[in-house]
């Protein structure tokens, strides 16, 4: 019992000389965390100023790419496709030969409407190679050889009325002479007609001539405009009949994008806008203008339908592709920036912070459009104040310390 009385009050006078030392180091450790938690506080930042600069009006819109035009070519005359030239994504200038269909009938048609042309012509008395087709009526054989024969009647018929008169011919003769004078003057009217007749033979044997010769020429295909082949329809050897389709081709320069522009920016859209156009996963910027303008909007969609024209010189640009577009409705146009990082965003509402006193303060803005890493700020702040250029974690009424002066 001695003992273990004596082992509480050892342990009783420990415990009251730890209580005892803990009470005198507490001031002085409860003396130096209150000085390192107010330096911790103070934060170093820097500072930027709101730039007054300008900056464009753009509409960012998606669209897509299409032909400036499209069409499917095809022989006008039926054949067998006796070569093609071309194949799926072949480059074609206006002119070039597509394909051609085996020439021998045509050029035999030729040869045909040729002779039928040169006996055309020898019957009017003209010469088998000429080119001047135009004749005259009175001096062509048939007439003047009918002529000659109404002038002989024509007298023969006199002289028979004057004996009849004298009294040493008789009514016979006379009646025999004007027959023959009448039949002669028929002739005579035939005969012209005959040459009317040879003349329009003759221009429908040109005709069918000029006929024969366009149909060899139509057997040869050549692209209407400059493009690509985008589908192949026939093969050499097969037998085409009039209208059927040998290629489909492209016109790839310029290109049309469509874009369907929001409803509340379509009061600032005019033709002759710049465009710019990228497409995904590549960065180049291909400059366009705005070339049509919908004159109604779309009911279902509230947007406005306009077409640009985009240049494609060098193919880089498909049709069908999807595009990204940056319509500039105003090239230059006042505007305060500040850099992106010093926005920050939470639960939809856009901050600052400015130094006022050493002590952070929280600034609400309305923001406008992003370019190149900066932000237009709409309201909130003014040209030349001086912001805080990274906030982070920063919070309202924090002690800072502005470092570098503004930048």
């Amino acid at each position: 019992m001695r003992n273990r009385a004596a082992a509480v009050v050892v342990g009783l006078g420990v415990l009251v000389a730890g209580c005892g030392g803990g009470s005198q180091a507490s001031p002085a450790a409860g003396g130096s965390g209150g000085r390192g938690s107010g330096a911790a506080e103070a934060r170093v930042v820097d500072v930027v100023a709101a730039q007054q600069a300008s900056l464009e009006r753009t509409i960012d819109v998606t669209g897509t790419l299409a032909a400036e035009d499209q069409v499917t070519v095809s022989f006008k005359v039926t054949g067998r496709l006796d070569s093609l030239a071309v194949d799926l994504g072949s480059s074609v200038e206006r002119g070039d030969v597509i394909g051609r269909l085996t020439p021998t009938d045509f050029n035999l048609r030729v040869s045909q409407a040729d002779a039928a042309l040169q006996q055309a012509r020898a019957r009017l008395g003209l010469p088998a190679g000429g080119s001047d087709d135009r004749v005259v009526v009175e001096d062509t054989a048939v007439v003047r050889q009918a002529k000659a024969v109404l002038d002989q009647a024509r007298l023969t018929r006199n002289r028979a009325e004057s004996f009849l008169k004298d009294g040493i011919g008789s009514q016979a003769s006379f009646d025999e002479a004007d027959a023959s004078w009448k039949v002669a003057e028929g002739r005579y009217q035939d005969a012209i007609e005959e040459v009317r007749n040879r003349q329009a033979l003759l221009t429908q044997r040109r005709t069918e001539l000029d006929l024969a010769k366009q149909a060899l020429t139509d057997s040869t295909l050549t692209a209407p405009f400059a493009g690509r082949i985008r589908e192949r329809h026939a093969t050499p050897g097969q037998f085409l009949g009039t209208g059927a389709p040998v290629v489909t081709i492209v016109k790839v320069s310029p290109l049309r994008l469509r874009l369907s522009i929001p409803e509340r920016e379509a009061a600032s859209v005019r033709v002759g806008q710049p465009v710019r156009v990228t497409l995904e996963g590549d960065p180049t910027v291909h400059e366009g203008r705005v070339a049509r303008i919908s004159p109604a909007i779309e009911e279902a969609s509230r947007t406005l339908s306009i077409e640009a024209e985009v240049a494609n010189a060098s193919g880089a640009l498909r049709p069908g592709a999807f595009a990204n577009a940056q319509v500039v409705t105003l090239a230059q146009e006042p505007a305060i920036l500040l850099p992106d990082a010093a926005i920050v965003s939470f639960a939809g509402v856009d901050k600052v912070f400015v130094v006022e006193a050493g002590k952070a303060r929280e600034r609400r803005v309305t923001l406008g459009r992003r370019h190149a890493g900066q932000v237009e700020v709409l309201g909130g702040i003014k040209a030349g104040e001086m912001v805080v250029a990274a906030p982070g974690n920063l919070v309202e009424g924090q002690a800072v310390t502005v470092q570098g002066g503004a930048r």
